[in-house]
């Protein structure tokens, strides 16, 4: 049974940080690009990090700005956000995705599978 799993979500004060976690069963991320996307309430979800099988390029949106880091361990099937100097503006569920094909990363309806979301929300 396929299952991406994401914690380390919660509340935090602006300028703070936040690690989220992506854990994956029923399948190999080593055959996956590997992402994070949000979704604010009444906004379109928007692409946050994604990175490449290998973990060797990592794409980022513009407006993360230097503050993210993704990364990944295939052999744990893990899938890493660490979030610094969070804003009011970062407030948001934020969901793991994995993509097998060759669409763009960026690109939400090339996902094959996502998981249930985690909620982070900055205070100002």
């Amino acid at each position: 049974q396929v299952q991406l799993a994401e914690s380390g979500g919660g509340l935090v004060q602006a300028g703070g940080s936040l690690r989220l976690s992506c854990a994956v069963s029923g399948f190999s991320i080593a055959n996956y690009r590997m992402a994070y996307f949000r979704q604010a309430p009444g906004k379109e979800r928007e692409f946050v990090a994604g990175v490449e099988w290998s973990g060797r390029f990592a794409y980022y949106g513009d407006f993360v700005k230097g503050r993210f880091t993704i990364s990944r361990d295939n052999a744990k099937n893990l899938v890493d956000l660490q979030m610094d100097n969070l804003k009011p503006e970062d407030t948001a569920v934020y969901y793991c995705g994995a993509t097998s094909g060759y669409d763009h990363i960026k690109n939400p309806s090339a996902y094959d599978y996502w998981g249930q979301g985690t909620q982070v929300t900055v205070s100002s």
